[in-house]
C-alpha cells in the first residue's frame, strides 16, 4: 500500500526548497529573504545560492534566522559538467553539510575535467542532501540528461521563477519519462526566487513531519512525505485497487495521471471530494494526482507505485 501521509503523525509544514540571496545572484541579503518568507506564512526555506567560484561556493549559514515558528535547511544549487546542449548542469541539493567540498566550477560555463552533473549529484546525496533535478524545461534538459542523474530523489515539476521570467516552468515530461522507465522519484514545486522580478511565493511543498526540526523535515522529504502546490491543498488521498478518493480545498478539476495516455478526470464547481475509477490504469506502474482550482492554481501528489493490484 502507498504510504498515507495524511494519516502519519505530525503536521504539514509549508516550505520553499529553491531560493537565492546576495550571496550569489539574488537581490536581497539572506536575513531579508528569510524574513519575507516567514512574513508570508512559510514554515521553512532552503537558501540555495549558486555553488560556483564567482560567489566563493556558498553554503549560507541561515541558522541565525531560525525561530520557534520558522526554520531553514542548508543547501545550494550545484553546477558542474555539461548537459547535452553544452550548458552547465543545475542540481538542487537541500540538506548539505556546511563543509561540502567545492566543485571545479570557476564560472557558469562548463570546462574540461569537471565532475559531471551525475557525479556532483551523487556526492551531494552521499553527503546527506535531498537532491532534485532543477527546472528541466528551462534548462533544455533531454531525457538522456535526466536519466544520468541516478542520485536524484525528485524532479522539479514547477519553478515559479521560470514561469514568471520565461514561461518555461515545468518538469512533467521529464518526470513521467523517468517514472515509466522504472525510476521511483518524487516531485517538487519551488520558487527559484531571486527577488529581482515577482518570482517569490508561487510554488512550494507541504511536508508532513513530526516537528519543524530541519532534520525531521529532511527525513520527510527523502521519504516522499509531502505534496507540491501553487495554491490548492490536499486534505486526503486514499488509493485502492479500483479507485482513488481525494479530499481537497475547493477545486474545479481532480485528475489522475499514469503512464502514456492513461488519465481520468472529475470536473465541477467547488469540488472538495471526488472518487475516480482506476480501470484505465491497469498497465501503469505509477499514478499521480492533480487538483486545479478556479484561479488555475494547481497541486500535485507524489507518484505512487505500490497500490493494491
Amino acid at each position: 500500500m502507498p504510504t498515507d501521509i495524511f494519516a502519519l503523525p505530525g503536521q504539514f509544514y509549508r516550505g520553499n526548497l529553491h531560493t537565492h540571496s546576495t550571496r550569489s545572484d539574488g537581490a536581497l541579503p539572506p536575513d531579508e529573504v528569510c524574513r519575507r518568507y516567514r512574513a508570508e506564512g512559510y514554515d521553512f526555506i532552503a537558501l540555495t545560492d549558486h555553488f560556483v567560484g564567482p560567489f566563493d561556493y556558498p553554503i549560507v549559514d541561515t541558522t541565525p534566522y531560525r525561530s520557534d515558528d520558522f526554520t531553514t535547511i542548508l543547501g545550494a544549487e550545484l553546477h558542474s559538467g555539461a548537459m547535452e546542449n553544452g550548458e552547465l548542469w543545475h542540481i538542487l541539493a537541500v540538506g548539505l553539510p556546511p563543509d561540502f567540498a567545492p566543485s571545479n566550477a570557476p564560472s557558469f560555463r562548463p570546462i574540461p575535467d569537471q565532475e559531471t552533473g551525475a557525479q556532483i549529484a551523487r556526492r551531494a546525496r552521499d553527503a546527506g542532501a535531498f537532491v532534485a533535478v532543477a527546472h528541466p524545461e528551462w534548462s533544455g534538459l533531454t531525457t538522456a540528461d535526466a536519466r544520468s542523474i541516478d542520485a536524484a530523489h525528485a524532479v522539479e515539476i514547477y519553478n515559479h521563477g521560470c514561469a514568471v521570467d520565461c514561461d518555461r516552468p515545468h518538469g512533467f515530461y521529464t518526470l513521467d519519462q523517468l517514472l515509466s522507465e522504472g525510476r521511483q522519484l518524487t516531485l517538487c514545486a519551488t520558487d527559484d526566487a531571486h527577488f529581482s522580478t515577482p518570482d517569490a511565493f508561487g510554488g512550494w511543498v507541504m511536508v508532513k513531519a513530526d516537528s519543524l526540526d530541519p532534520d525531521a523535515l529532511l527525513v520527510a522529504l527523502k521519504a516522499g512525505h509531502f505534496y507540491a502546490s501553487t495554491g490548492p491543498e490536499f486534505h486526503g488521498v486514499h488509493w485502492t485497487k479500483d479507485t482513488v478518493t481525494i479530499e481537497c480545498s475547493a477545486a474545479i478539476s481532480v485528475i489522475v495521471q499514469g503512464q502514456g495516455t492513461a488519465s481520468a478526470c472529475v470536473r465541477g464547481d467547488a469540488l472538495t471530494h471526488a472518487t475516480l475509477p482506476l480501470d484505465r490504469f491497469a498497465g501503469s506502474p505509477w499514478l499521480r494526482a492533480t487538483i486545479i482550482d478556479a484561479a488555475g492554481k494547481r497541486a500535485w501528489t507524489n507518484p505512487v507505485f505500490d497500490r493494491p493490484m
